[in-house]
């Protein structure tokens, strides 16, 4: 496979100029744009979020897309598809919208700072609903590259749920750990929930503790490279990497786009050799 010709699917919570939050947002808008002048073909889906505005972002939906519904905790929840250009860039950002999960003023918290109750329900539909759309779109990603911890389950979803549909059978998967961006915990009952087709309680446990941490080393888990995009990484995280033999790239590396198309070269090759 020529990388040139290599497709990148971005998974994340933010993005600039849409939403915000963090660094990542910076980080979305930035990597795609460089791996798309080398050549990549670019496809990136985010969370509809309430307080990204649709008329100054111009977001339109996609009516093909739209009308399924992703299962969360045995209840049926319709998916809206929208989407928005980033005209410089010449980039398409595909959003996930539902009324019951993302129309609200806050993102993560309410206005008192709270941790909505059911934001693991919301990761649960963003990333099955994420998988379901690239599915919809019949594009088939050679990297699929998630940012931020609300991203933290397509890892799992891909290799196991997804491992041997044609949209997903040959996906590499990278995951970037960033800084804790919460605090406090998920539901208790959040591993459970994560559960979708082809799954056991078994390989969603290393989520049980439902904390950043543990959002983070499960993703890890199941990813074939891990980018270490803040410099402040949990020891505990750190040792994950360290133990699984992941190829990674080092926050110090991630100024440079280059390292990236490296990393992304150095997965996606026929013969990777594997480090004993």
């Amino acid at each position: 496979m020529e990388m040139a010709k290599a497709k990148l699917l971005i998974v994340t919570h933010e993005m600039s100029p849409f939403l915000e939050l963090s660094k990542i947002s910076e980080i979305t808008r930035k990597l795609p744009q460089a791996m798309q002048d080398r050549g990549f073909e670019i496809r990136i889906l985010m969370p509809k979020f309430g307080n990204i505005n649709e008329r100054r972002n111009r977001l339109h939906e996609v009516i093909r897309l739209s009308g399924m519904n992703i299962v969360v905790n045995d209840n049926d929840n319709p998916l809206i598809i929208k989407v928005a250009s980033i005209p410089a860039a010449r980039m398409q950002v595909y959003f996930l919208d539902n009324e019951d999960y993302f129309h609200r003023k806050y993102v993560f918290t309410d206005k008192e700072n709270k941790f909505y109750a059911d934001n693991d329900e919301r990761m649960v539909f963003f990333c099955k609903g994420a998988l379901e759309t690239v599915k919809k779109l019949g594009w088939s990603p050679d990297i699929v590259h998630c940012h931020g911890w609300m991203s933290a389950l397509v890892p799992l979803y891909i290799k196991t749920t997804y491992k041997e549909d044609p949209t997903f059978k040959t996906s590499k998967v990278v995951y970037s750990v960033y800084e804790n961006g919460f605090e406090g915990s998920l539901n208790a009952d959040f591993y459970k929930k994560a559960v979708i087709t082809d799954i056991t309680t078994e390989e969603t446990k290393v989520f049980e503790k439902g904390d950043c941490n543990s959002l983070h080393i499960g993703a890890i888990k199941y990813s074939d490279a891990v980018v270490f995009a803040d410099e402040n990484i949990d020891k505990e995280v750190l040792k994950i990497v360290k133990d699984l033999k992941k190829p990674t790239l080092a926050h110090n590396l991630t100024e440079n786009y280059d390292n990236f198309y490296s990393l992304y070269e150095e997965i996606c090759a026929e013969e990777l050799i594997s480090v004993d």
